[in-house]
């Protein structure tokens, strides 16, 4: 039947999801460390095989959301419109991660700030976000040299790109561990998370429109 892939696609869906949910929670009340991969399944109403089917370590549970917002910005900052600086291709670039992924989604929304805090109180998930981190930026700032072949070197790129996620990073995890404990539990607050982010982001321009 043609509906067939589509309601398996549903289904794998809301499971991921459930395991995202599950694992936010516990690691809400319990803490990272203390949280089992058994305890997210059986809090999802799966099996520990399924949960392996899905992530393969409590990490990737807690960075779920990465993926897409690493294939968002690969792809936003490869389109350089008329008259865009490398400055502005990176800020349209980070409005549109921030617009179209983790703040559009309640479910990641619940899981950011509680990723925050799991990350200031671990240095084992300090040196995976920073991995992550920096992966992120070599491959954005590939991107970014490719759409400025004749203006940016790899160098240039590299820097400019380094320099703009720092000041977006900085001010995201300010925010987010400012808020109030009874604040965590729910969604944060995208307009203040937003106006902060853009602060950020008029703050980075601004040097690098100099290097530009």
């Amino acid at each position: 039947m043609p509906t067939e892939p589509g309601l398996r696609e549903r289904k794998k869906e809301r499971t991921r999801a459930a395991l995202i949910e599950a694992a936010a929670d516990l690691f809400d009340r319990k803490g990272y460390d203390e949280t089992t991969v058994a305890e997210i399944a059986a809090a999802a109403e799966v099996s520990t095989r399924t949960f392996f089917s899905y992530f393969r370590t409590k990490e990737e549970v807690l960075f779920a959301d990465n993926a897409e917002r690493l294939r968002l910005a690969q792809t936003e900052i490869r389109v350089r419109h008329p008259g865009e600086s490398p400055a502005d291709v990176l800020l349209r670039t980070a409005q549109r991660i921030f617009a179209t992924s983790t703040f559009s989604n309640q479910l990641f929304a619940r899981l950011a700030p509680v990723r925050v805090r799991m990350i200031l109180a671990s240095p084992a998930l300090q040196g995976y976000a920073l991995r992550l981190l920096l992966s992120g930026q070599t491959e954005l700032a590939r991107g970014l040299h490719e759409s400025f072949p004749d203006e940016l070197d790899e160098v240039t790129a590299a820097a400019m790109v380094g320099s703009f996620v720092g000041a977006l990073v900085a001010v995201m995890m300010q925010l987010l561990a400012e808020l109030p404990e009874p604040e965590r539990a729910i969604l944060v607050d995208q307009d203040q998370l937003l106006a902060g982010l853009q602060r950020a982001m008029q703050v980075a321009v601004a040097g690098l429109a100099d290097a530009s």
